[in-house]
């Protein structure tokens, strides 16, 4: 039951291409065989909720750095349990960024991804099955950087190739 609500705000999500039609179906698969999807002990793999964060004129993007992957990329993290990924984007967004005014602007899913995280000292590689919420904030309140991150930074959209060019993030620029 804890997965029905997950499961029809993916029926309803309309993919941006084929590439991310495919990761849609490859999550409600996973949730489908997975009752225990929502936590992080289980080892394939495990559902994330991510905020895709724009600023109030919807010129820049929040980019953290994040230190396990070195990479930059949007805000999020795991569910532990929790089934409703709206709350848990809205949570680790601001839990990694400082912001006490996360929004978001659209309530259905924007955007979803699959992708494998690599094995790291008690963690075998595994799959974070990712939901995006496209999310507002101010970019005048000054940020704090977690633990978890080694930077925070409003990147221009027009800048973003700049800091990535991983396919899901310039996707997700793309929708904008």
């Amino acid at each position: 039951m804890h997965r029905t609500n997950l499961l029809t705000a993916l029926d309803a999500h309309q993919a941006y291409d084929s590439i991310e039609t495919e990761m849609v179906e490859r999550t409600k698969r996973f949730i489908r065989e997975h009752a225990d999807c929502f936590e992080r002990s289980l080892t394939v793999g495990h559902i994330t909720g991510s905020a895709f964060i724009i600023n109030n004129e919807r010129t820049h993007i929040l980019l953290t750095h994040h230190k396990k992957l070195n990479r930059w990329l949007q805000l999020g993290g795991h569910a532990d349990g929790d089934s409703d990924i709206l709350r848990v984007a809205l949570r680790e967004a601001v839990e990694e960024s400082g912001l006490a005014d996360v929004r978001a602007v659209m309530h259905p899913v924007f955007d979803v991804d699959v992708h494998r995280i690599p094995a790291r000292k008690n963690d075998a590689e595994h799959f974070h099955y990712d939901i995006r919420y496209l999310c507002q904030a101010d970019s005048r309140i000054p940020l704090t950087i977690s633990d978890e991150s080694h930077d925070l930074v409003w990147v221009p959209v027009t800048s973003i190739l700049n800091y990535t060019e991983e396919q899901s993030m310039l996707r997700m620029v793309s929708k904008l």
